[in-house]
């Protein structure tokens, strides 16, 4: 299944509830902006790489939009679009003023240089510098970029239009950065976790995690839940399953893996080391936290699925079929469109910082971040429990129905 089709069908079962006519749907699902271009540039042995790249911009009717931008192999225009969609009903549901846009080259950044990455970033810039903004888009990290990206783009397009920190978000810290946007993704994550299992009356200490993925969100949310009490008794990477019954040393992984050369948990001891997708359905499992790529749960490996409640910390983890399976099983799944919003809304601190050219401390980052989620998070159990649905549906009721309403005000319908 295609990945814009996937979110389709979570749209149509929310808009459903929500009785919005077939027209509407389509204005609301249907991007405001698609752009492809080539981006070429010099590699270090002299030699020209062409490279495609996209900008998706879904949505506008609640501000600017905003969305990452992600190096990765397999980024294409399907994708992207469904990552802006995503957006959309994410920053709504978390009540930014903000739409939904995504980004991506088609690359695989391990095979590059870093002065490579730099040239293909500054390219890139170069064909959309003229179609984002402060005011229009604001680009952010995303997988295979990080806050040096960043700091390149936001150099590259301050080029064309002068100083203006603003245009983008996830900078370092002592170029205009927000602190605490690095954990930001992972500590949403432990938060809502830890909401959640104690709103379904699970005891921290004998509740096990496994989180698949151990990137930067990943790392960030077994710190969190590891310090809440949680067994962090799984984690996986490209090179397996790291597994602990006992529950493994989180602060050593976490040295282990900033030792590693490339950040990978392979030859960290003592655990069992399993099949990289073995984690999925470990037996003694309660919470599982994807945390790495979309579409990992599927019609096929659904019914080996042991966990109670799912965090989906990545962006679709889940699809559509297996979604309703779990559904069936009573499965507790707490959507991608809260679970991992943390990231967006420590980037809005940043956009509103450099507005005002005013820095806030990591207390009030982190004291602001909580509270929107957990405001987010009752504002959709109290949905889910009205009107006898997920979740998921719950969450993109509100988001649908935000945007919806924003459109209609605007008198852009």
């Amino acid at each position: 299944m295609r990945a814009f089709e996937a979110t389709q069908i979570f749209f149509d079962a929310a808009a459903e509830h929500l009785k919005i006519d077939p027209a509407m749907r389509e204005a609301l699902l249907m991007p405001n902006r698609e752009i492809q271009v080539q981006v070429s540039i010099e590699m270090d042995n002299g030699q020209l790489a062409n490279f495609v790249g996209f900008r998706v911009q879904h949505d506008s009717a609640r501000g600017p939009m905003k969305g990452g931008l992600r190096f990765h192999p397999k980024v294409d225009l399907d994708e992207v679009r469904s990552l802006a969609c995503l957006m959309t009903w994410k920053t709504a549901v978390v009540n930014l003023p903000y739409g939904g846009a995504k980004g991506g080259i088609g690359v695989d950044p391990t095979r590059l240089s870093e002065r490579e990455i730099e040239r293909l970033t500054r390219a890139f810039v170069d064909q959309i510098h003229d179609v984002v903004g402060p005011d229009s888009d604001i680009p952010a990290p995303d997988m295979g970029t990080d806050h040096l990206v960043m700091s390149w783009f936001r150099n590259q397009w301050e080029k064309y239009h002068g100083f203006n920190p603003a245009v983008i978000t996830g900078k370092p810290v002592e170029e205009y950065g927000a602190r605490g946007r690095e954990e930001a993704t992972g500590r949403g994550v432990g938060t809502l976790t830890v909401k959640l299992v104690r709103r379904l009356g699970m005891k921290p200490e004998a509740t096990n995690i496994a989180i698949q993925g151990f990137g930067n969100v990943g790392t960030h949310a077994a710190k969190f839940l590891s310090e809440a009490q949680f067994p962090i008794v799984a984690v996986s990477d490209v090179t397996g399953t790291y597994y602990n019954p006992e529950g493994l040393e989180v602060r050593e992984l976490l040295r282990h893996t900033m030792k590693h050369p490339k950040g990978f948990i392979e030859g960290f001891e003592p655990c069992e080391v399993l099949p990289r997708d073995a984690l999925l359905n470990l037996e003694d499992v309660s919470v599982l936290i994807p945390a790495a790529l979309g579409g990992v749960i599927t019609e096929e490996n659904v019914d080996d699925i042991r966990a109670k409640v799912i965090i989906e910390a990545a962006n679709g983890p889940i699809l559509p079929q297996a979604d309703i399976v779990l559904q069936e099983r009573g499965v507790i799944v707490l959507p991608d469109i809260l679970a991992n919003a943390g990231g967006v809304t420590v980037s809005y601190f940043e956009w509103v910082q450099n507005r005002q050219h005013y820095r806030w401390s990591l207390d009030r980052v982190r004291q602001e971040l909580d509270h929107t989620m957990n405001e987010a998070f009752e504002t959709i159990w109290e949905t889910a429990k009205k009107h006898n649905v997920s979740l998921r549906t719950a969450a993109y009721m509100i988001g649908i129905a935000r945007v919806h309403r924003a459109t209609e005000l605007a008198g852009m319908i």
